[in-house]
């Protein structure tokens, strides 16, 4: 009997000290601000995973380490986390200029292939939402294009009837353009497979096998698409064009 109290009044105290201790999400999150406000960037760091693995995931969350990383000089985390950070705010400012200065302590200097102005202007407009961004405008223009047809059907005026319908077709239009953009930004999403070069230098090869020819040099924080796995071979793409294998502990995926 004494031995089964002994047992319950250790439970007790045991779940008590576990319930005290535990943090939420978003304590944890506020602790990574603070320690990053004092200057303790890998104690920044900590928390923020802390976050990551309590499977909460944000903008901000992968922004803050991102941030953190790029204090510490961490060139390939720095910019994985940014790049994670614009796949869920890809319309944010702030992280694209981060990024942008993280990229500069790269070492490899690689020149996108050229792109139609066309191209540009349809790839500046898909980033501005992600696909569920696109999705609700969506839902909304369809909204607004009721709303509108509703009004041209019970106003009297003909001035204003011409303006309502006027209006109601081009927010269907927009609503159309917006399913277009929502597909796309999904088939994007879907069919590219980005990453990032964590080695600090890697070997990529024309083959994925050690014997073979290397075809060019990579450095940590240089993205690249990642096309087929073989073994323990990703065949990657970078934005210049050129294709090559790399080992799969060299990389990490997105």
């Amino acid at each position: 009997m004494r031995n089964a109290i002994n047992y319950l009044v250790v439970t007790v105290f045991m779940l008590t000290a576990i319930f005290t201790t535990a943090q939420t999400p978003e304590q944890l999150f506020e602790q990574g601000n603070s320690h990053y406000a004092n200057g303790q960037f890998q104690e920044a760091i900590d928390a923020y995973k802390k976050v990551l693995d309590t499977n909460q995931e944000s903008a901000s969350i992968y922004y803050n380490l991102a941030n953190a990383h790029f204090k510490l000089n961490n060139v390939a985390p720095s910019i994985y986390y940014y790049e994670k950070a614009k796949r869920l705010a890809p319309a944010d400012q702030e992280i694209k200029n981060n990024a942008s200065f993280a990229e500069k302590m790269t070492i490899d200097a690689i020149t996108p292939l050229p792109e139609n102005t066309f191209k540009k202007w349809y790839n500046s407009v898909l980033t501005l939402f992600t696909t569920d961004g696109w999705a609700y405008a969506t839902v909304l223009f369809v909204a607004l294009c009721t709303l509108l047809f509703l009004g041209y059907y019970f106003t009297a005026s003909s001035t204003k009837k011409r303006a309502l319908f006027v209006s109601s077709l081009v927010s269907l239009l927009l609503a159309v353009f917006s399913i277009l953009f929502a597909y796309s930004a999904f088939a994007k999403i879907s069919k590219d497979n980005p990453a990032i070069v964590f080695a600090k230098e890697s070997q990529v090869k024309g083959e994925p096998t050690l014997s073979s020819q290397e075809a060019f040099l990579l450095h940590e924080g240089t993205k690249v698409m990642v096309l087929e796995t073989v073994d323990n071979w990703k065949k990657i793409l970078l934005v210049d064009g050129r294709t090559g294998w790399i080992p799969t502990t060299d990389i990490r995926e997105l």
